[in-house]
């Protein structure tokens, strides 16, 4: 079958003007552009829109789903986080029907705005049946958290059962993952590393310079983190600052590098992006939850200067007011006009496919990889594509033009 549209955007390179692309047993065999027909003589022509990849959110909380529109903005974010615990404990059991059916319905709103691969960040797992049926790819990342050094081992063995119990289907994978400097210790952080470099394929995430009080904790051993954690019984007296930023700590933890997904930095400088391109890391970032829950908008410009691979997430609906990509990059765009638009879509797409392991299938319209397309309407007179893609789309004009495939390759795709 060949698909035909006004435009087709391969990602790896720039846009095909009446472009089409041609598609066998689920994956693309050919594209190019021009009226002409393809063998079979089967042409469906998709209309007036942009033909692309499915989109990446490289970043979410699906878990949380049910907390949508019941935590409020918060000027700071360790009050933000007593807001999110204190909701959670009036609900504490994770299979109950408003957490999993908030979740299912965060699912079809990913794949109905035109999400074909997302990362997950999961405390107990009870997302993972429901990404298995889902109809798209999903990087299921297991958090660990613990501050005390002497209960490293106790929790790294309770995730490592918990994987172990679990049967991810092709297109899911799931690994551990540490939550963020403020919460995991040196011991646990190490024991994730050394997990995670027996597989190949494995991919981590870590929250990392979300909050100026992630950076004064570290820096100074004091501030409302310090404050929260003995809240909550979970202080280690034990423990010594680095007297360092939170990139730099992670570095010196050797926790960064080609198959690090570090999530937010809000915080970051100069000299904590120069370190996490040098690391080959990714950079995910969530602007839209930065604002509401304190920490301020995130150095989108600095960003894509300093050469870190960017992908796009939207973090949860506790924090977010939906889970579309699209909505994600027009908030990028609005805070960083000066990116070009063609990165802004290629970190929709491709950089965040290659940060969970799945560019091999997904991400670009590439021969041999997945027929995960969508139809994006795009009215007419419009000749930047790239721009008016980034401006704001609304899920209503947005239709999965072929989609078999997400989850009939995944076993032997990931990477």
């Amino acid at each position: 079958m060949r698909l035909r549209a006004r435009w087709v955007l391969p990602i790896v390179s720039p846009p095909l003007n009446d472009g089409w692309v041609d598609i066998a047993d689920g994956r693309i065999s050919g594209l190019g552009q021009g009226r002409g027909t393809n063998g079979s003589g089967d042409v469906r022509d998709v209309g007036h829109v942009a033909l692309m990849p499915g989109l990446v959110n490289a970043h979410t909380h699906l878990e949380l789903s049910y907390l949508g529109g019941a935590v409020p903005p918060a000027s700071r974010f360790t009050d933000w986080i007593r807001q999110v615990m204190a909701s959670r404990r009036a609900q504490p059991d994770p299979l109950a029907a408003p957490i999993l059916d908030a979740a299912r319905n965060a699912i079809a709103e990913l794949h109905a705005s035109g999400t074909a691969a997302v990362g997950e960040i999961s405390n107990t797992l009870v997302t993972l049946p429901l990404l298995n049926d889902a109809p798209l790819a999903a990087a299921v990342f297991l958090e660990v958290l613990r501050f005390r050094a002497s209960e490293a081992a106790a929790a790294f063995d309770a995730a490592v059962r918990s994987l172990a119990g679990v049967v991810p289907a092709a297109h899911v994978r799931v690994w551990p993952a540490p939550h963020a400097p403020y919460s995991v210790s040196p011991r646990l952080f190490d024991l994730i590393r050394g997990w995670l470099a027996q597989d190949a394929t494995a991919r981590t995430s870590v929250h990392v310079a979300e909050s100026s009080e992630e950076t004064e904790l570290l820096q100074q051993g004091d501030g409302p983190f310090r404050d929260l954690l003995q809240n909550l019984g979970a202080w280690d007296a034990e423990w010594t600052p680095p007297g360092c930023g939170p990139v730099e700590y992670l570095e010196r933890l050797q926790v960064l590098g080609p198959r690090t997904v570090a999530v937010h930095g809000v915080q970051m400088d100069s000299a904590d992006l120069a370190r996490l391109a040098r690391a080959g890391a990714t950079l995910v970032t969530c602007p839209r939850s930065n604002r509401h829950v304190g920490v301020g908008d995130p150095p989108i410009d600095r960003f894509y200067e300093s050469g870190v691979p960017v992908a796009i997430g939207t973090d949860s609906l506790a924090s977010a007011p939906d889970l579309s990509v699209f909505a994600e990059v027009a908030a990028m765009r609005a805070l960083a006009p000066a990116v070009p638009a063609a990165r802004l879509l290629e970190s929709a797409t491709l950089v965040g496919a290659r940060a969970l392991g799945c560019a091999g299938w997904l991400g670009s319209i590439e021969v041999h990889k997945d027929a995960a397309l969508v139809a994006v309407e795009v009215p007419p007179g419009v000749d930047d594509v790239e721009e008016y893609l980034v401006s704001g789309i609304d899920p209503a004009q947005i239709r999965w033009a072929a989609s078999r495939g997400v989850q009939a390759r995944g076993a032997q795709s990931w990477n």
